[in-house]
């Protein structure tokens, strides 16, 4: 089997080194073993070569597991445990220790301060989807078991989730375009889409084309009359969520922002540069 019959970016593997758990379905010189590693950094970049100038593929968040294979000089290469996304992240990035996270962040972002004090510093922020291991709380605030704080009331219990996507995809409107991004920092298409429906604790792959082929069921793509909100519409490296019967949501290059418009009009200017509509998915 050649390895070109697998995604490399949901498969760990290279002529050099893959995952063992790829013997005997690639050919590598080793196949070894993953570690299991944690992020530490507020937002990690995940870039397809080990270079900070490298394209970032996707971010990995403040306590999200990874599955470590090789560990060289700077940069960790790695699975992301939770959609299966592999690159580089940066070694400064992750740690050994492993916490058992208990809540995540359910805003946009918030801060993770030295002291039960919104005026100790400095703060750090960490974005929606953050997971953290908190081991005392009141109503204010929540300590983590690093030490830091939290506002309670913008943390959730890993089994509280949000309802409904697109109010939380709602939240991230004016949010600036970034490839790659997947915060309130900045975020792409298929980011806002990940972002919001793992706040509803909805699993989601990456990027369009693999949610295009996993989420929901098809709709007719001629009739874009009959939407409804949460519709997902996808076209060839884009897709957007319907706000309501007309209005299409989505992190998008043309305005470089997270914007609503008249699906009518969002369909006419994509059509000159991604061409039609390809599938409308409704969950």
């Amino acid at each position: 089997m050649t390895m070109s019959v697998l995604d490399k970016r949901l498969h760990a593997f290279r002529t050099d080194l893959a995952d063992v758990r790829l013997k005997g379905r690639v050919e590598a010189a080793r196949h070894v073993e993953g570690k299991p590693m944690e992020i530490v950094a507020p937002i990690a970049s995940l870039h397809g070569e080990p270079s900070s100038s490298a394209r970032q593929t996707t971010q990995a968040l403040f306590g999200e597991k990874i599955i470590a294979f090789e560990d060289k000089d700077d940069w960790i290469w790695c699975q992301l445990e939770a959609d299966g996304y592999v690159g580089y992240i940066a070694k400064a990035a992750v740690s050994k220790d492993l916490t058992n996270p208990t809540h995540w962040v359910s805003v946009p972002s918030t801060f993770l301060y030295p002291e039960a004090d919104i005026k100790s510093q400095a703060p750090v922020n960490v974005p929606m989807n953050a997971k953290l291991e908190i081991v005392e709380s009141d109503d204010k605030f929540s300590k983590l078991s690093n030490g830091k704080y939290a506002f309670t009331r913008h943390l959730k219990p890993l089994s509280e989730r949000e309802t409904d996507f697109v109010s939380v995809a709602e939240m991230f409107e004016d949010v600036p375009y970034y490839w790659g991004g997947k915060t309130s920092q900045g975020l792409d298409c298929s980011g806002l889409v990940q972002t919001s429906l793992e706040a509803c604790g909805v699993l989601s792959q990456r990027d369009t084309d693999m949610q295009e082929i996993q989420l929901g069921q098809n709709l007719l793509i001629n009739d874009l009359d009959g939407l409804r909100r949460g519709d997902l519409v996808f076209w060839k490296g884009h897709v957007g969520i319907m706000t309501d019967q007309k209005t299409l949501l989505h992190a998008n290059g043309h305005h470089m922002l997270t914007v609503k418009e008249p699906l009518a009009e969002a369909v006419a200017r994509i059509a000159s540069a991604n061409g039609l509509v390809t599938s409308i998915k409704r969950l």
